[in-house]
């Protein structure tokens, strides 16, 4: 059964998590951190009508992959890495697509032309360098198979001035991000690829994925993660420069 209620999906990965923890969807330790998602759930179902050909591109452990699957998208993932979630996915709806990339190859997509009416990046875009690539070569080969007025919609795109990365460089085994933008750079790189934005905000100010190490009690509750949304988006508001991410929905022209 297909069905597109965001929350059910949520709860599904959490339990999925749970039941599997050496399957590292991290980011559904809990359901603080799980709702980080909420604004890319929202997205996809408001510029992307069900049934329509997707993209997961730089799919990772899956958990997205997941989501339009369960939301009647007809899906296909792409990935460097090897993850479990996918490969069962595989197993659980055959028309679903998990292609593994070369890593010699960072930037070439094995799909034609116009393949898609959508692709996605979720905390993608900003490692293509990492791995060989740059990021104007990668919106141009996603610009490739996207059809004509076809929708790209980047998720967790780091900001440059993110209060969350600045506190991680006083902390040398925190994680950050190498590559981090500003609304003009994006801009630019939208303009350079030739894609039309049609959206585009900073969001995420608070902490997320440090809650799946407070016990179940607390990191499964919805008052304290409806709690931490409301406090999140005040503070976004508040102190939106230094909010952790940019989100932005860009259309495919041909001009």
């Amino acid at each position: 059964m297909r069905h597109s209620d965001p929350g059910k999906i949520v709860q599904e990965l959490i339990e999925y998590q749970t039941e599997n923890p050496s399957q590292l969807l991290f980011q559904f330790q809990s359901l603080v951190s799980a709702l980080q998602y909420s604004k890319l759930y929202e997205l996809f179902l408001e510029f992307v009508p069900e049934g329509s050909r997707v993209l997961d591109w730089g799919a990772g452990n899956g958990h997205f992959s997941y989501f339009l699957l369960r939301c009647g998208y007809r899906t296909s993932a792409f990935s460097l890495e090897d993850h479990v979630l996918p490969r069962l996915l595989k197993k659980q709806y055959p028309e679903f697509e998990y292609v593994r990339g070369q890593e010699d190859q960072p930037v070439r997509l094995p799909f034609p032309d116009q393949s898609f009416e959508a692709v996605t990046s979720v905390g993608v875009l900003e490692h293509v360098r990492d791995s060989g690539g740059e990021e104007l070569a990668s919106l141009q080969e996603i610009k490739r198979v996207l059809k004509s007025g076809g929708i790209f919609i980047c998720y967790h795109f780091p900001n440059r001035y993110s209060g969350i990365e600045a506190l991680a460089r006083l902390l040398p085994a925190k994680p950050r991000h190498r590559y981090k933008y500003t609304k003009s750079g994006i801009i630019e790189l939208c303009r350079k690829s030739r894609f039309e934005i049609l959206k585009i905000k900073r969001y995420g100010f608070l902490p997320r994925n440090v809650w799946g190490k407070f016990p179940g009690t607390f990191k499964n509750s919805e008052i304290i993660s409806g709690s931490w949304n409301v406090l999140d988006g005040v503070l976004s508001w508040l102190f939106n420069s230094f909010c952790q991410n940019w989100l932005f929905v860009a259309r495919r022209t041909e001009s």
